[in-house]
């Protein structure tokens, strides 16, 4: 009698906590759907555990339903997950039931605290507990009763929900999100997913928030060729640095009618919209009727008033409806053919692949003094993996060196430069940026025969040595000349038989980067609250400047002083504007093209080194470099100019030569043996051998 009664006591006990996760409206937390979830793991098979998951996922909820339950921020939110102050046996709401049987409160805490708990994994301030739920089966040719004892111990990942077995290789996979620039908030926190709603067709779509804007999100929008509203939410850096040259660009000129040529969920233009306001005329473009959808709906969601469509919604629970922040224009055209039907002051080109099929009617109507975007996802060509794919969009020939990030640049750069000559235009780079997952070019236009020449000057073939990689641009002219070899500071071609260089190119050989125009974009990034891409915009002033990032420093009066002071074509537009504040055309008056001319002249000595050298790259065998910093330091102590670079975090931009950068290494560097002088005679020793070196 006494079991039954403890028995049915279980029971009933089991049932009350059942019925206080559905009806207590108060606990319905992030954790509470999946609790109701676990409840179900020890009386279900695994095809019952889908089934629940599926139906939750399609009922709605006010916060994100991405993250796990083994993710808590306290260890009080992981014990929630079960009753403990009840009576009976429970089980782990993190391990099944032929793992750890249910057992008694005081037991399961314990369980908790030592196993789940004590080696989680910390990431802003939430923590990854151990899984031991059936989330991970390793796979398996053998039947289903024993593929069951197959189950694997695993993390899941706050970022972006990934299932990884071992704590080292989380710790490193968050440090690669960190690198990114990519958080909890770019992908499915509670300040990101706000709810999950069903769809017509049976789906739920999530509604995401990136910069203060909401964008709708269908399942599938991760696979391109499985969706038309395709949404990226790696390209987030991609997207502030748009927006921050964007904001730079408003300030010249206002107001400024800008184009997203290729919307998809229209997130871009709607930040646009957003934070300038007045200050742009936006129109998101798509040739897809589902994207057209997509964004008219988006544009509803963040109280962004359509033209031709019908006002926002009215809120629930009050009695008045917001007003619209701005006003947003959606077109369903191909890019091509809205370029060549209207003018506008900003263009933005973000296809699925290359940009060179839209780079002509992107300069056929843009408006003097204008800015192109461009935006270039074709890695696999840029970055030497498909040389014939290569040869055919960019018409350029190249092979894979250890500086392929920044000729993937200058070969995007050079397309652009073309297109633009074709139109009778010129160009000026003020920004290229190349990462993991596209490369950005952002160009100011100028009009006129004279810049199309003077840009198409700086299209030139690269000489590389395929012993030692130096590289050098060839110099321009029509002369023949005998040995090409001569140009190369390498001696490689006299030690080593028949042909050591290959021509590459014609690429760009001008400057990558416009200082004043940086400087200005990382106030704005200030402003907007963009901490994401601080350092990075940091990181490109350091560049352009070809210094270290000790001797740099940001406030609001030297930005204005280092812009005027650099002399470029920013300085003369705002001398324009002050003269004739009324002609908003963007023409210029007659003598402006030669000011132009001659301050991209006197600027050439400004610009900084090309390509960079990789400090691992060319290390000595059998000897420790010094500190990638102190190298710095040394080569700058040496009368070089120096600077690291986004392109590679271990390359060093420098106008030193290959042989100059290898006998400062080769100086400052320690032999590994046990028997190796201390630090503090190490330059003392070497020093008297490189007194010549120095000399020369």
């Amino acid at each position: 009698m006494a079991e039954l009664e403890e028995g049915d006591t279980v029971q009933l006990h089991q049932e009350d906590a059942n019925i206080k996760v559905v009806d207590d409206p108060v606990t319905m937390q992030p954790a509470s759907e999946e609790e109701s979830v676990q409840l179900s793991v020890h009386e279900a098979t695994s095809t019952d555990i889908v089934k629940t998951e599926d139906h939750h996922e399609q009922t709605p909820a006010t916060t994100s339903s991405e993250r796990h339950v083994s993710i808590q921020s306290t260890l009080e939110g992981l014990e929630m997950l079960v009753d403990l102050n009840g009576a009976g046996r429970k089980s782990c709401p993190l391990c099944p039931e032929e793992k750890f049987k249910a057992c008694y409160s005081h037991k399961l805490r314990r369980h908790l605290q030592n196993l789940h708990w004590k080696v989680y994994v910390e990431f802003e301030g939430q923590r990854m507990c151990i899984c031991h739920l059936p989330c991970r089966q390793m796979k398996s040719s053998l039947g289903s009763d024993q593929s069951q004892a197959r189950l694997v111990a695993h993390y899941h990942c706050v970022v972006c929900s990934v299932t990884i077995a071992r704590k080292t290789d989380m710790i490193s996979h968050l440090k690669r999100h960190i690198n990114k620039g990519e958080t909890e908030a770019s992908y499915s926190g509670t300040s990101d997913v706000l709810c999950e709603e069903p769809v017509p067709g049976g789906q739920v779509y999530e509604i995401m928030k990136e910069l203060g804007t909401n964008v709708q999100l269908m399942p599938n929008h991760n696979t391109p060729q499985k969706t038309d509203t395709y949404f990226n939410r790696k390209m987030k850096t991609n997207r502030q640095l748009v927006f921050c040259s964007l904001a730079v660009l408003a300030e010249e000129r206002s107001p400024l009618e800008c184009l997203d040529a290729f919307g998809a969920t229209g997130i871009m233009g709607l930040q646009w919209a957003k934070h300038l306001r007045n200050a742009v005329k936006v129109t998101i473009n798509d040739i897809n009727e589902a994207c057209v959808k997509m964004i008219k709906e988006n544009c509803r969601l963040n109280h962004i008033r359509t033209e031709g469509g019908r006002a926002p919604r009215q809120v629930e629970g009050t009695g008045e409806s917001d007003n619209p922040i701005a006003t947003v224009e959606v077109s369903k055209m191909d890019a091509n053919v809205i370029m060549h039907l209207r003018a506008f002051d900003y263009i933005h080109l973000d296809p699925f692949g290359t940009s060179v099929n839209y780079l002509d009617a992107a300069f056929r109507n843009v408006r003097n003094l204008g800015i192109v975007s461009v935006t270039s996802t074709d890695t696999g060509s840029l970055y030497s993996k498909s040389l014939n794919v290569t040869l055919r969009h960019y018409g350029c020939q190249i092979v894979r060196t250890e500086y392929y990030r920044e000729l993937a640049a200058r070969m995007v750069v050079a397309s652009i430069a073309r297109a633009a000559a074709r139109c009778n235009k010129g160009i000026e780079v003020l920004l290229a940026v190349a990462l993991e997952h596209f490369v950005l070019v952002v160009v100011r236009v100028l009009r006129g025969p004279t810049q199309a020449d003077e840009s198409a000057k700086k299209l030139r073939q690269l000489l590389h040595c395929q012993w030692c990689e130096e590289r050098v641009f060839l110099k321009p002219g029509s002369m023949v000349e005998e040995n090409l070899y001569r140009q190369l500071p390498c001696q490689c071609h006299g030690s080593m038989p028949g042909k050591t260089a290959v021509e590459l190119g014609p690429i760009w050989s001008g400057s990558l980067f416009n200082t004043g125009f940086l400087r200005r974009m990382l106030v704005a990034a200030v402003q907007y609250s963009m901490e994401d891409i601080q350092p990075l915009v940091k990181t490109l002033i350091c560049e352009a400047d070809c210094t270290t990032l000790k001797s740099f420093s940001v406030t609001g009066h030297s930005v204005l002083a280092n812009q005027v002071e650099c002399g470029v074509v920013i300085k003369t537009l705002q001398k324009v504007e002050e003269a004739d504040t009324a002609d908003q055309s963007g023409k210029r008056k007659s003598e402006e093209p030669s000011n132009v001319v001659k301050k991209l002249k006197s600027d050439a000595s400004l610009e900084h080194p090309a390509f960079y050298y990789s400090i691992h790259r060319h290390s000595i065998r059998g000897m420790n470099m010094p500190k990638l910093n102190k190298f710095l330091q040394y080569l700058t102590e040496a009368g070089f100019r120096v600077s690291r670079t986004h392109f590679d975090p271990t390359g060093v931009r420098t106008d030193a030569t290959l042989e100059q950068f290898k006998s400062v290494l080769t100086k400052y560097s320690v032999p590994t043996y046990s028997s190796a002088p201390p630090s503090g005679n190490q330059g003392h020793g070497v020093s008297t051998d490189d007194k010549g070196r120095k000399t020369d």
